[in-house]
């Protein structure tokens, strides 16, 4: 009986083993960025992408800018200074 237990404790732990580890893989694949990694991408330097969100009314990306006296919506650009926008559905 013990043999038998023995046997099914190590089979139960071997396949625990095996198992995906599927919790973990998601969280480390996770961006820390609410916006698509292609915008990321092609943002310039010196922007709080963390903040940066899509408007709907422009449709076009904007991050927070937390100055000295005011936090300010300030529209996301490229490296070559065009501000960022989502093209429109034909």
């Amino acid at each position: 009986m013990q043999k038998r237990t023995a046997a099914i404790t190590m089979t139960l732990l071997l396949a625990a083993g095996c198992t995906a580890r599927t919790a973990e893989t998601a969280v480390e694949n996770a961006s820390p960025y609410p916006i698509p990694p292609e915008v990321v991408a092609i943002a310039g330097p010196n922007q709080d992408l963390t903040t940066a969100t899509l408007v709907a009314a422009d449709n076009c990306y904007w991050y927070s800018h937390a100055g000295q006296v005011e936090t300010t919506l300030v529209p996301l650009r490229a490296a070559n200074g065009n501000q960022i926008c989502k093209a429109l559905p034909s």
